[in-house]
């Protein structure tokens, strides 16, 4: 009986128990070589500190040294081709100390190195240059005085005054030399040979044609898109910088010329000026002052355009007075006498920054969008201003 209740008790104490799980963990090496526990070698010696951060060189710090070193080369390359040229000991040197303007007893200006007269290289004469022209003997002047040594005046792009005042005293000395020779014969040959001044009107009336101030770009098309296109656009530019200078030509120097837009239909062959507006300009340029003239060759050649030279020359040339006081009196016709003086005051003359903005006004709109680059726009637009200038200095004077 007994054992009967034992094992009642036994079964009721596990039934009220819940089941304990044994569960057994084995332990799993991930590779097969033992584990190594890491041991760090001490700092005994710490290393130096890093390097302050430099600030970034500005834009223009980089132009300015880039310019230099740039300098430094070619002043270097004109060194060696001053030692490798000869002879070397004539024209290593600068053999004048002093240069001075002198005036002769009629009035004209020669320039003097020490005791020795800046001569013209074709007639090997003093070379003169006239009383109503200082300025421009002062500027051959310091040409001369920025000199290192004679070899560099062999060289006419480091004297361009020079240069150009001789050619303008050769054209007066053929012109003076023509006005008081016989005509030839007529059984006689035809002269082979041609004068200066032919030489500047067969290089200058081409230009009519390819004219910068009369080169405009062609109207956008029907079709193109409104959203897209720049106000104002290049074309609208330049017709606003082509006229007043076409109509001022027009009224004052070259009455009853029509000139026509030369790319204005949108093909890139360039159309031919009228032959009665080519015999107008032919005869104009045919009766310039010498001076005057090859003052004009040099402000086409930089502006490319000939409308462009001839504003300048009736802006600046000597024999043009009469033509400024009537466009000034046609401008203030129906004013006082005190407001034509005061407009005459504060009227802006036609010179070298007008001109050099309208000769490039396409560059100009096109770097605006696209930007510029560096060390070429800008080089050439100083350039530009340097032969605008010096044309002004051949064609103007004290008389003016």
């Amino acid at each position: 009986m007994n054992s009967i209740l034992s094992g009642q008790c036994c079964k009721a104490q596990l039934t009220a128990r819940p089941l304990q799980r044994v569960t057994t963990f084995t332990q799993r090496h991930l590779h097969a070589s033992s584990a190594v526990a890491a041991n760090p070698a001490s700092v005994t010696r710490p290393g130096p500190p890093p390097t302050a951060p430099l600030p970034a060189a500005s834009q223009y710090g980089q132009r300015v040294d880039r310019r230099r070193r740039q300098a430094e080369l070619i002043k270097k390359g004109q060194e060696k081709r001053t030692e490798t040229a000869k002879p070397a000991s004539s024209l290593k040197k600068r053999f004048w100390k002093d240069v001075h303007v002198q005036t002769e007893q009629d009035g004209a200006y020669i320039v003097h190195l020490d005791t020795r007269p800046v001569r013209n290289a074709m007639t090997k004469s003093p070379l003169q240059i006239p009383s109503s022209k200082p300025q421009l003997a002062t500027a051959i002047a310091l040409e001369w005085d920025l000199l290192t040594s004679a070899q560099q005046a062999l060289r006419p792009h480091l004297i361009p005054l020079t240069s150009i005042a001789s050619r303008a005293y050769d054209l007066a000395l053929q012109d003076a030399a023509a006005a008081t020779s016989k005509p030839p014969p007529e059984s006689s040959a035809p002269q082979s040979s041609t004068t200066i001044r032919d030489d500047i009107i067969k290089t200058l009336l081409p230009y009519l044609d390819t004219d910068t101030l009369l080169c405009w770009a062609p109207p956008p098309p029907r079709d193109a898109d409104t959203t897209l296109q720049v106000v104002p656009s290049l074309r609208e530019l330049q017709i606003a910088t082509a006229e007043p200078i076409i109509s001022y030509l027009t009224s004052s120097i070259w009455p009853g010329v029509h000139l026509d837009p030369g790319l204005d239909s949108g093909s890139i062959i360039p159309a031919q000026q009228p032959p009665e507006t080519r015999d107008i300009v032919r005869g104009w340029l045919a009766g310039l002052d010498a001076w005057e003239l090859v003052g004009l060759e040099r402000a086409v050649l930089a502006g490319k355009s000939l409308c462009l030279g001839a504003r300048l020359l009736c802006e600046w040339g000597e024999s043009f007075a009469d033509v400024r006081k009537k466009a000034l009196l046609n401008g203030g016709s129906s004013a006082g006498a005190k407001e034509e003086e005061e407009m005459e005051m504060e009227m802006k003359r036609f010179g070298i920054e007008e001109a050099t903005t309208a000769c490039s006004l396409e560059v100009a709109w096109q770097t605006g969008r696209w930007g510029e680059v560096e060390d070429t726009h800008d080089v050439e637009k100083e350039d530009v201003r340097r032969q605008f200038g010096s044309a002004i200095l051949v064609m103007g004077g004290t008389n003016m």
